[in-house]
């Protein structure tokens, strides 16, 4: 594998780690302790503050800040412009520092663009949530969240293709486009290979 690429306008801080293959884009600052994994794609104007992890083969577009307490799972999608949110009452002239919250978004989610995602909370294993939804809830594995707040209107495979509708997890279902098979097991939606 080759080293990571960035363009010439981006600032990446001394105590960042950035793995092979990942390419940064125009204007990106990469903060001391951020953790980028290999394989990845950074947009222009993203921000990746210190001690923020990113994994493998995240997918990360423009205009999006990742804050302390972030974590990204392998294979994530964010989209475009995009938030996360690191303290709940923020106030210019209160320090919060200590306060941070943590949000994990776990492996192969996708986030659409201008979502928000309020922090403290874990989006599951490949949920997608819809542009513009906020985030204000854990959402389970394979779940469809959209709206303000974000609801479960659906369920969704692994590879990106609807495989129910309404909140609760279908019993049993086979994604069209792929033939993966999904169980429900107490509420929560689990693949089974096929």
């Amino acid at each position: 594998m080759a080293p990571y690429v960035a363009h010439q306008s981006c600032y990446i801080d001394d105590g960042s780690v950035i793995g092979d293959d990942t390419k940064i884009w125009h204007f990106t600052h990469v903060m001391p302790g951020a953790r980028i994994g290999e394989r990845c794609n950074i947009g222009q104007n993203v921000v990746i503050s210190p001690d923020v992890v990113v994994g493998n083969n995240v997918k990360i577009q423009n205009n999006v800040s990742l804050y302390t307490g972030v974590i990204l799972e392998d294979d994530v999608f964010c989209g475009p412009s995009m938030v996360f949110t690191n303290v709940v009452n923020p106030r210019s002239h209160v320090s919060r520092k200590h306060e941070y919250k943590q949000t994990l978004v776990k492996r192969g989610a996708t986030i659409g663009a201008n979502a928000t995602v309020v922090c403290g909370h874990i989006i599951g294993q490949y949920a997608f949530i819809g542009a513009g939804a906020v985030v204000t809830k854990d959402v389970p594995d394979y779940a469809l969240a959209v709206g303000n707040p974000a609801r479960i209107t659906g369920w969704m495979c692994k590879c990106g293709v609807k495989i129910g509708s309404g909140p609760k997890a279908p019993v049993q279902t086979t994604c069209r486009a792929c033939g993966r098979l999904y169980l429900s097991l107490h509420g929560c939606l689990l693949h089974r290979d096929s």
